[in-house]
């Protein structure tokens, strides 16, 4: 069986490699946005230690995963139990392209409105990815993968996984 964590930037297709990969491995899975923030509007990130026991006890409760998200802080307190790293880095426009067709992210969304009126801001917020120098950023990202010592690949196009 496998451990794997899935990163890279938003619309870099983690959440959708993520579900092939559980698929294909009978994984359980946990998408990182999922208890990255409180649910607050506007939304608020959940302190890093309250972030980090739910993923430990998702660890706990599993012997085998797949993990994925774009925060490097909260990666970073998973990434040595992997096995597994796959970055995907198709590219700022690529990842607008596919942050345009994404279908409605029910798990996030109440309505695909909803998703839609977020779309400019995300889109903004993508085109950062190599300016910004936070957790969320390619400097962090590519940190990860040059540090991990195991079984790690990245991907400079969108990946077609079979």
């Amino acid at each position: 069986m496998k451990k794997i964590v899935v990163f890279g930037n938003s619309g870099s297709g983690k959440s959708t490699l993520a579900k092939q990969l559980a698929t294909e491995f009978e994984l359980p899975s946990l998408d990182l946005d999922i208890l990255a923030w409180q649910a607050t509007q506007p939304p608020v990130r959940k302190p890093l230690d309250e972030s980090s026991s739910l993923i430990n006890a998702f660890v706990g409760k599993h012997q085998h995963w797949v993990v994925e998200g774009c925060y490097a802080d909260l990666l970073s307190l998973i990434i040595d139990k992997a096995d597994e790293v796959i970055f995907l880095n198709p590219g700022v426009e690529t990842c607008i392209e596919n942050c345009r067709a994404r279908p409605w992210e029910s798990h996030k969304y109440s309505s695909i409105e909803e998703q839609n009126n977020n779309l400019d801001m995300l889109l903004d917020w993508v085109k950062q990815y190599s300016s910004r120098e936070d957790e969320f950023s390619l400097t962090s990202h590519q940190a990860l993968f040059d540090g991990f010592e195991g079984n790690k690949t990245e991907y400079n196009s969108n990946f077609r996984h079979s």
